[in-house]
């Protein structure tokens, strides 16, 4: 994983557009608002991040002549309502698509894109929080020796980001998980009653995290590639006198932690039914899945599902050589492509040079070269 708020090289050239750190800061003050009482709760004074996203806000639009928003609900507004394409400020050509939005229309909660935002900034104490829990899992399983005790951290995040008081007992005294029990207790948070509807939770049947009701009956998940799949399946029901104190994974690792390990096991799923041997997050998480096919030939996958193409080009780096491997990928859903034109090229045109045979596939085409290489077909391999 980066170091939290480096940059790369390469990336100067977006210190040149002044629209980019206040469009970090704003990211990060919606993230902090949202993790704390939500977006409609605060009234004057605001807290010090918002009030510094708001003054920087005005402040950019003025200096271009434009009329500002005049309080914290019109910022907000603006940022549920108009394309971060169409905002008076100045931003580099790939940091923005037509239709991206900061806030969602329906929940007016903080979109994929506006945590990714976030991500890129030093503005707030909830950035990389995901990187220093992933960070201290890693460090208490080493100093314990226990590898498996990290890969099956790693697992509970993903598939059980929702736990009921009596599932919360159960995994605290699951032997494996010795070396992080504390960490877990940690990052585990009360659902608030929000996501209470007729005296019931209700969990996506996609993407394993609480669904929130909507007013005219329906049901949000806080997963955009989720919401873009269409309405969200209900899956688990979890009646309040039967949860106990239902828990949460906090916010940051549901974003960047539960959310790519969905499309990681679901490439493993598929990679093993092809009859090829995976293994998950290998030597302390070098990368993400370890591929091994009956003539010994080894791929190293890392997957990305990232919304926005050329902060994960920014990212890019080459996957660790150890364990060993013929071929690495980054891997990310097909259905981030379909939903951003241009997304294999944004990503390409802002990889640091050290990345830059890097191949980005998406997971049907890594799975369609597995199935090639698996008949003897060359064009399933890039080497």
């Amino acid at each position: 994983m980066e170091t939290a708020g480096t940059l790369p090289p390469h990336a100067a050239d977006w210190s040149a557009h002044d629209g980019v750190p206040l469009m970090r800061t704003l990211a990060s003050a919606l993230t902090a608002l949202d993790a704390v009482t939500g977006l409609n709760a605060f009234t004057l004074p605001y807290p010090p991040e918002v009030q510094r996203a708001l003054d920087r806000t005005v402040l950019a639009c003025l200096e271009r002549g434009a009329q500002p928003p005049m309080s914290l609900p019109d910022l907000l507004a603006w940022c549920r309502e108009r394309p971060m394409a169409d905002w008076p400020v100045d931003l580099p050509a790939d940091a923005v698509n037509p239709g991206d939005l900061l806030l969602d229309p329906v929940s007016s909660r903080p979109t994929e894109l506006c945590h990714e935002w976030a991500e890129q900034s030093r503005d707030s104490a909830l950035t990389h929080r995901d990187r220093e829990i992933i960070h201290s899992a890693l460090r208490l399983c080493r100093e314990h020796g226990e590898e498996d005790a990290y890969t099956e951290f790693r697992r509970l995040l993903v598939n059980r980001p929702v736990l009921t008081s009596a599932e919360a007992f159960a995994v605290s005294v699951d032997h494996v998980l010795d070396p992080v029990k504390e960490l877990v207790r940690r990052i585990y948070q009360p659902a608030p009653d929000s996501y209470i509807r007729a005296d019931t939770y209700s969990v996506c049947g996609r993407c394993h995290t609480l669904l929130t009701p909507v007013r005219d009956g329906s049901w949000w998940c806080e997963r955009d590639r989720c919401r873009r799949q269409g309405p969200p399946p209900v899956g688990r029901r979890i009646a309040v006198d039967e949860a106990g104190e239902l828990l949460q994974l906090e916010r940051p690792l549901r974003q960047f932690v539960t959310g790519p390990g969905r499309a990681e096991a679901d490439l493993e799923t598929a990679l093993v039914k092809l009859g090829l041997r995976v293994r998950m997050w290998p030597a302390y998480d070098a990368y993400d899945l370890h591929v091994t096919f009956p003539d010994g030939w080894v791929w190293a996958i890392d997957v990305k599902d990232w919304a926005h193409p050329a902060f994960l080009g920014r990212a890019a780096r080459p996957v660790r050589q150890e364990p060993r491997y013929d071929e690495a990928f980054w891997v990310v859903p097909r259905s981030r492509v379909e939903d951003r034109p241009g997304y294999i090229a944004s990503y390409e045109r802002n990889r640091p040079a050290a990345a830059r045979t890097l191949p980005l596939l998406t997971d049907s085409t890594l799975t369609e070269r597995a199935r090639a290489r698996l008949r003897g077909n060359e064009g399933g391999s890039l080497a």
